[in-house]
């Protein structure tokens, strides 16, 4: 019988310990994970929050492009008005010289 016993308690001290093991091994495993799972959030977060930086950055340039054509357009604008206004002066002074020295 004390062999009965001592296989009883054996394995009541086996389920102890394992159950004990088991515990610890699952909380070690599983803050790991919960470690891993919070890198990868922040990493697909970071990728995420780059993406919305290269977009704002493409749409700030893409303004700012646009910006510049105005301008660009403007001064072409003011350069073919004084183009006709020296011109008109270098017509009438041609006629002008004509004039003096016929």
């Amino acid at each position: 019988m004390s062999n009965k016993n001592g296989f009883a308690s054996g394995l009541m001290a086996g389920v102890a310990v394992g159950g004990l093991v088991g515990g610890l091994f699952g909380i070690l495993i599983g803050a790991r994970i919960s470690d891993d799972t919070d890198v990868a959030e922040n990493l697909l977060d970071s990728q995420d929050s780059e993406k919305e930086k290269s977009t704002q950055e493409t749409e700030a340039i893409e303004e700012t492009r646009q910006s510049l054509e105005g301008k660009i357009a403007q001064l072409n604008q003011a350069i073919d008005e004084v183009r006709n206004q020296i011109s008109a002066v270098n017509g009438s002074l041609e006629k002008t010289d004509r004039s003096l020295c016929e």
